[in-house]
């Protein structure tokens, strides 16, 4: 495998400590990633040491780990980084206490022999989290350490308040580094290349031009072994505090007088305080037919899992432009997408029957999946007599660079930023409770959920939420295949 050049990651090695080292999100993506992460040559020397509740030895967490990469990596395995990678493991149950946590990593840093960093990822159930931030504390681990955070940051305001003041009384907040793996993606970070690089767009950007904007996460799936966890969270806790809001800062953000991460967070603050309150009436609930059959479920739930919405963002820039949110489970598409409506002419000259207009407005739309796209659709006129107009696209795919290779998965990204103290990608505890706050009347008097055919859209009010405009998806025309003649 190519060894990556130096620079990329962080400068020094490190000794990571994997909580939920045995879990699912363990499997799936952090033990593949750091397998990479190690096998390319971007961290400079490494140990880890996974702790779970699980009574197993390093030699059984070794075959979970191989057995992970067999199962989700994304990239073949090869014997001699594997044996590289495997004699970096060890393990500790969580019922061995501090001392042994501590003893392990002290073994494992005369190992590395050289000054090194500490990166403590919390993969643990909410209740867990702060259990394991007071046994770090205990075990004198703090020093020199970076401590990644899974959501949820709390499920209101007063709760996320009180976790932040817990953490703070072991860490500092500029050692945490709460993960949001929508941002991790590479589509996410390319919103600010193409706002901030690109002169054709910039100037565009703002209320003169932009009529709405959506951003718009449908899920097919349901919720599988989560129903227990969904149902004490909902739709608006799970995605939209934790993912959409943090996308939508990236889009309407001011530019930040540096590409550095402090110029960035502050930005994206500015963002959240000027947000309007979330108003009950501008936001529609729903719940999949079924959801209440599933196990761990209340028989007369309320619980959302569909949740779409309209925001305002009350600054000079953003001042009166709609900002539409739609996420759910078991909808008819995955799709993860950001659609910018521009405004549409204001006097056409063209005749009636032209066509002009009949499509809706030009929109430049983010593909948010692992493989990035873009589209700007547009007004052309139909060859032939006469003055008919069609709506025609410009799309480009990050394939069509020949690059896509070069991608991390978000998780692999979202490490080495932490590994390196860059909170670039990452969520503050001002950020968070300010997006709680925002969202307090809505949890205090949430709208009825509606119920909706697993399949489908969503219930049929999210049409009256965003009229006189209509919601993008599903699309009018697929995302084009290049490899297909004529497409």
């Amino acid at each position: 495998m190519a060894k990556q050049s130096p620079g990329v990651g962080p400068r020094y090695p490190q000794v990571v400590v994997l909580f939920g080292a045995t879990g699912d999100l363990a499997r799936r993506k952090l033990l593949p990633g750091l397998y990479h992460l190690a096998s390319a040559g971007f961290i400079p020397g490494w140990r880890m040491i996974g702790v779970s509740l699980d009574a197993i030895d390093a030699e059984g967490f070794r075959a979970l780990a191989r057995a992970a990469l067999e199962e989700f990596g994304s990239r073949k395995v090869v014997a001699a980084d594997w044996q590289a990678f495997a004699a970096g493991l060890d393990y500790v149950p969580l019922t061995a206490g501090a001392q042994a946590l501590r003893s392990a990593v002290a073994q494992a840093e005369r190992q590395i022999g050289r000054e090194c960093r500490r990166l403590h990822y919390l993969s643990v159930p909410p209740s867990a989290a702060l259990p394991a931030v007071r046994l770090l504390g205990e075990a004198g681990l703090v020093e020199r350490s970076h401590i990644v955070m899974e959501k949820p940051f709390g499920t209101d305001l007063a709760s996320a308040v009180t976790l932040n003041r817990e953490l703070h009384e072991v860490f500092a907040e500029d050692q945490i580094f709460r993960i949001d793996h929508f941002l991790g993606k590479e589509p996410a970070q390319n919103i600010l290349a193409f706002r901030f690089a690109n002169g054709l767009f910039e100037p565009i950007w703002n209320r003169n031009f932009i009529d709405h904007v959506q951003i718009d996460v449908p899920e097919t799936l349901g919720l599988g072994q989560r129903s227990a966890f969904y149902e004490q969270t909902g739709a608006y806790r799970d995605m939209v505090v934790t993912h959409l809001f943090q996308i939508l800062a990236f889009m309407a953000m001011e530019p930040p007088t540096a590409l550095e991460p402090a110029p960035i967070s502050e930005e994206k603050n500015k963002v959240f305080r000027s947000m309007l309150p979330i108003e009950p009436a501008q936001v529609v609930r729903g719940q999949y037919v079924g959801y209440r059959d599933e196990a761990g479920v209340e028989p007369e739930s309320e619980t959302e899992t569909f949740i779409a919405l309209k925001c305002y963002i009350d600054n000079w820039r953003w001042a009166g432009v709609p900002f539409f949110l739609r996420t759910g489970k078991r909808l008819a598409e995955g799709q993860r997408i950001i659609s910018i409506a521009f405004r549409e002419p204001p006097k056409s000259m063209f005749p009636p029957g032209s066509g002009v207009g009949a499509q809706g407005p030009d929109h430049l739309t983010f593909d948010l999946a692992d493989a990035s796209k873009m589209s700007l659709s547009f007004y052309g006129k139909r060859p032939g007599p006469g003055m008919r107009l069609d709506k025609l696209s410009l799309q480009f795919a990050m394939r069509d660079t020949g690059l896509a290779g070069e991608v991390l998965e978000a998780y692999e990204r979202l490490i080495l930023d932490a590994m390196r103290g860059d909170r670039t990608l990452f969520t503050s505890a001002e950020g968070i409770e300010r997006l709680w706050q925002v969202s307090t009347h809505l949890l205090e008097s949430p709208p009825p959920v509606r119920l909706y055919p697993a399949g489908s859209w969503g219930p049929k009010s999210i049409h009256q939420l965003i009229a006189p405009h209509a919601w993008r998806l599903p699309f009018e025309r697929a995302w084009r295949d290049p490899n297909q003649a004529g497409s």
